[in-house]
């Protein structure tokens, strides 16, 4: 099978699941009921048969336009035939009990006949379930899964090759609305959803929902939608926010790099707290820290990078043989190992997150103050210890700086709330001779005099896009001369076509894995943010305004970018990517914002 460009996905989702639709009409990617459920459309990572739902005018190649209605999560796709014009309306609803897809046709001019192809295929597109025809529906059954399709009104529908065929003509103003409802097949089938009250609900609530944004500078287009995605990737029963919907999308075309990413990773808490909170928008704020500190409950000892959707802990990795994968690029992966691995990264992550919140005026959890110094206690007796970094390195452990320059963050946050609040209780002495030790440390140790730059880990050449946070996390000033070489060197070193790469040196060494990857598009945002403060605004301003045009006629942005064949590479759309836009744009021109 031919693969769609990955900028040729849009998204749509309900807050508990979502789903992928090509600039084809065809619905490519969807787990239901949850994200981390097991695909019924997966052609993305494999072919048609593999499970797809495609709505479009016979023959027809790419839509002619396509945009989701202004501050909405709805996707309008249109096309002009030469008998007419045709729009196709993709949303699902926010659900009641059970996930619905809604699609809905309309003429627009002339005549067009169009065609709805469904192949459903549970369980990652290996399942071919029974269909029967019930009260005017298809209903499709394998095993736990139950899928209804109904038409309204009803359009000449048949059964062939194990897909659901409709076939119709709409003249101007007609209308013609699919849904499908998927639900456990133990269960009596949910109530019926109206599908135009059903759009008429989505779009109110997304624009009430994107009206809180705070932000009103430059590119607000770009931030609301970044703010929309982020919400859409929000899984709405416990506040946890995948890292993407897909898995295995490749960070190379025909390569082994290939993760699952439905999960919520703990890596960029604070900077995900952190837009939410500056944009406005507490609510989602207060439910990703609550998130957190459910996560997190238990052991220090036990922290894990990476929980499922509702903190669950074992995501045991394996693989899909059955599917080909985007582009052939093999294995499909469905958990992930990296929940093994040992970061002390998270731990200050986890510390400034709460310190964040603390900050922020959210209300206040009164276990959250016992754990941040349980996880500090932790830090105390492991920190001199060598870890996997924040890129997950399946390579070996070493003493990587940015590692380390986040205990340091976690022993100041803690400093820093018992000076403004000493009722909270602590041993304020003992926390800030551990600041200073450490700080002391890494810049000994993570720092090369000779090409005034701190490095990957202790003693080595390499370099790491990670070290660009140092003035941000306030480790050193900006205008301290180390900070300045840093983000120097790591431009030089890391650039790629005037993006930023993750680390330099041999791959294969550092994360034990064969082939390349394409630039990391966080890393180019974590650019921009330093030159800001280190007072290069105009050139911060020049690279961002280079990185919002990467996003895809949608808005949408996957977690890597290959400058070189100017395509988008990895899971799609990618959590962090839009945090990274969001946190830039407020930088360079918010309200606060020198320059």
């Amino acid at each position: 099978m031919h693969h769609h460009p990955i900028e040729d996905y849009a998204l749509i989702g309900d807050h508990q699941t979502a789903a992928l639709i090509g600039r084809d009409g065809s619905l490519d990617w969807l787990c239901l009921p949850r994200f981390d459920s097991a695909a019924c459309f997966a052609a993305l990572l494999g072919d048609e048969e593999n499970g797809h739902w495609r709505v479009a005018p016979t023959d027809a190649g790419p839509c002619t336009r396509r945009a989701y209605r202004p501050d909405t999560l709805v996707l309008d796709s249109e096309w002009d035939t030469e008998n007419g014009s045709v729009r196709v309306t993709d949303f699902m609803p926010q659900r009641d009990r059970t996930p619905d897809v809604v699609r809905i046709v309309e003429g627009l001019k002339g005549s067009v006949t169009v065609r709805s192809t469904l192949r459903l295929r549970f369980d990652y597109g290996s399942v071919v379930p029974w269909m029967r025809r019930q009260d005017g529906h298809r209903v499709a059954v394998a095993g736990p899964d139950s899928v209804w399709l109904r038409s309204e009104p009803q359009v000449h529908t048949w059964g062939h090759a194990f897909g659901t065929h409709s076939e119709f003509t709409v003249e101007e103003g007609e209308k013609v609305a699919f849904v499908l409802t998927w639900h456990p097949s133990h269960e009596p089938r949910p109530p019926l959803v109206d599908p135009y009250d059903s759009l008429r609900d989505s779009v109110a609530d997304w624009r009430a929902w994107a009206a809180h944004c705070t932000y009103e500078g430059p590119h607000r287009d770009a931030v609301v939608r970044s703010l929309i995605t982020l919400k859409a990737l929000t899984y709405a029963p416990t506040g946890g926010i995948v890292a993407a919907p897909t898995t295995s999308l490749p960070e190379e075309i025909g390569g082994v790099r290939n993760w699952d990413y439905r999960y919520c990773w703990l890596r960029d808490a604070t900077l995900t707290l952190g837009a939410l909170v500056s944009a406005g928008y507490l609510a989602e704020a207060e439910a990703w820290r609550d998130w957190l500190l459910r996560a997190v409950a238990g052991n220090p000892d036990d922290l894990q990078i990476v929980y499922g959707l509702s903190g669950e802990r074992r995501l045991a990795e394996h693989e899909l043989p059955w599917l080909s994968g985007y582009a052939d690029s093999a294995p499909v992966r469905v958990g992930n190992e990296a929940v093994e691995q040992l970061q002390l990264d998270v731990y200050g992550e986890v510390v400034d997150s709460l310190a964040l919140a603390h900050r922020s005026g959210l209300a206040r959890r009164p276990h959250a103050w016992n754990l941040q110094l349980c996880l500090l206690e932790f830090l105390r007796k492991k920190w001199q210890e060598p870890d996997q970094g924040l890129w997950e390195v399946r390579g070996g452990r070493r003493h990587f700086v940015y590692s380390k320059v986040m205990v340091w963050v976690a022993a100041d946050r803690t400093v820093r709330s018992l000076e403004a609040d000493p009722e909270l209780g602590g041993d304020v002495e003992r926390w800030r001779e551990l600041r200073d030790e450490v700080h002391r440390e890494v810049c000994e140790r993570g720092y090369d005099a000779e090409r005034n730059t701190f490095t990957q880990s202790y003693g080595s050449t390499e370099l790491d896009a990670s070290l660009l946070l140092i003035p941000r996390l306030g480790f050193l000033p900006p205008d301290d001369p180390r900070v300045i070489g840093t983000i120097d060197a790591v431009r030089a070193d890391l650039g790629r076509h005037g993006f930023l790469r993750r680390y330099s040196g041999d791959e294969r060494e550092i994360d034990g894995l064969p082939g390349q990857e394409g630039t990391f598009v966080v890393c180019s945002f974590w650019l921009a943010d330093a030159l800001h403060m280190t007072g290069r605004t105009k050139e911060a301003r020049e690279l961002f305004e280079r990185l919002v045009e990467l996003r895809n006629d949608v808005g949408l942005l996957a977690e890597e970018y290959d400058a070189v064949a100017e395509r988008q590479l990895g899971n799609f759309p990618q959590a962090f990517s839009h945090i990274g836009l969001v946190n830039t744009a407020l930088a360079l021109f918010g309200t606060d914002a020198g320059g």
